[in-house]
C-alpha cells in the first residue's frame, strides 16, 4: 500500500542580489494566473488528475480545505511568500473577505487528462466557519 499523497505547505525560497530578490519558480506543466475578487466566497473544487500548486502575489485570501470531512482554513498572503501544493482529490476554496482583489499563479501539475468535472464548483457538504476565519491559522502540512 502506498502512502497517501498530502498537502505540502512551504515557504518560497529566494535568492537576493543586492535589493532583488529572485524566487525558484515552480515546476509545472501550466502555468495559470488566478484573479479572487474582493468579497468572494467560492464553492469548492476538486481536482481529479492535477495537482495544484498556488501563490500569492498580491492581496491575500483564505484557502479553504476539506480535509477528514473538516474545514481547514489557511491564510495565503503576498507578505508570507509560501507555495501550497494540493494533490488530486483534495476538495478545496478560496475566500477573500477584504476590500481588494487578490492574484496569484498556479503552476499546476498533471497526471492525465484533465477530468470533465476538475473546474466544476460543488456545493459545500456543510456551511464555512466564517467566524473561524482569522481565529485559526494553519501553517504546517497537513495530511490528507
Amino acid at each position: 500500500m502506498g502512502l497517501k499523497p498530502h498537502l505540502e505547505i512551504r515557504p518560497l525560497e529566494a535568492t537576493p542580489e543586492g535589493r532583488v530578490q529572485f524566487y525558484t519558480p515552480q515546476t509545472s506543466h501550466e502555468t495559470m494566473m488566478v484573479h479572487i475578487p474582493p468579497n468572494t466566497i467560492e464553492k469548492l473544487f476538486v481536482h481529479h488528475f492535477q495537482t495544484d500548486q498556488l501563490l500569492v502575489v498580491k492581496g491575500e485570501f483564505v484557502l479553504v480545505l476539506l480535509v477528514n470531512r473538516q474545514y481547514r482554513y489557511l491564510l495565503l498572503s503576498e507578505h508570507h511568500p509560501q507555495v501550497v501544493k494540493i494533490p488530486p482529490g483534495v476538495p478545496h476554496g478560496a475566500i477573500n473577505l477584504t476590500s481588494a482583489p487578490c492574484i496569484l499563479v498556479n503552476a499546476v501539475l498533471r497526471h492525465g487528462s484533465p477530468h470533465p468535472k476538475d473546474y466544476t464548483p460543488i456545493q459545500p457538504p456543510f456551511p464555512y466557519d466564517l467566524n473561524f476565519i482569522g481565529s485559526q491559522i494553519y501553517n504546517a502540512s497537513i495530511p490528507a
